[in-house]
């Protein structure tokens, strides 16, 4: 007798399909992993209600998300997009003493990959490792937004439950004129963020962000100061990556 849990194999049937390719169709995965399309469909709505899965467009279909790597935390293996941005960032943290994070897209959030904050003579905090960052008012994910293929944007901003609107799309095309994002601060703070995409054939691979602290300089002064040299690091790590 068969100890095989039907539902719990179609599942993985459908991830391990969704991992051989950037994304695919309902067409597509029913035809590789031989299920029925209602069943690719109910599927397809569990996982996006779970996480794993996000809905990009008609035509181009369905991804996994990031948040399956969470199944392999147990499992050592070299981040190739943090490799290549840690040296990069040590130095700028080393020539100019403001803390550095590393954040890619996740599930509804932005997730700090790597950090120069223990580095830092300027930094507030010790440790920022796969700590989550708002994609709507923080720097590195409303970069991400302004910069990410449209489709993704839309997808992303699906996902938050947020329709789009005149100022929100003002707002972006703002932060693509500058070339740098700051925080959404609802609220007097210590901190502020600066946050730069790093981009590689019209794809946005992650973002950067330096934080610094209010007192120090207003976000004029820093994006004078700090964007152009944020953005060729973000172009030197891009070119490392690729």
């Amino acid at each position: 007798m068969s100890r095989t849990v039907d539902p719990v194999r179609r599942s993985f049937a459908l991830v391990e399909a969704l991992s051989r390719r950037p994304h695919g169709t309902i067409s597509e995965l029913a035809a590789e992993t031989a299920l029925p399309r209602p069943t690719v469909v109910r599927l397809l709505h569990t996982l996006i209600d779970l996480g794993y899965v996000t809905r990009i467009s008609r035509s181009m279909g369905y991804r996994l998300t990031d948040r399956v790597l969470g199944l392999a935390q147990g499992i050592r293996f070299i981040d190739h997009l943090v490799d290549a941005a840690a040296p990069h960032m040590r130095r700028f943290t080393r020539a100019h003493g403001w803390p550095l994070y590393l954040g890619t897209i996740s599930h509804r959030a932005m997730t700090i990959r790597f950090s120069t904050a223990p580095e830092s003579p300027l930094s507030f905090e010790r440790a920022a490792l796969q700590r989550r960052s708002p994609i709507l008012s923080g720097a590195l994910g409303r970069v991400w937004l302004a910069f990410c293929p449209d489709d993704e944007r839309a997808a992303t901003l699906r996902d938050l439950g947020v329709r789009p609107d005149a100022a929100m799309e003002a707002a972006f095309a703002r932060i693509r004129r500058q070339g740098h994002a700051f925080t959404v601060l609802d609220r007097p703070a210590r901190l502020q963020g600066i946050a730069v995409a790093i981009r590689r054939r019209g794809r946005v691979l992650g973002c950067i962000s330096m934080r610094f602290t209010r007192s120090a300089m207003d976000e004029t002064a820093a994006g004078t100061r700090y964007g152009p040299l944020l953005r060729t690091l973000a172009a030197d790590i891009a070119a490392d990556a690729g």
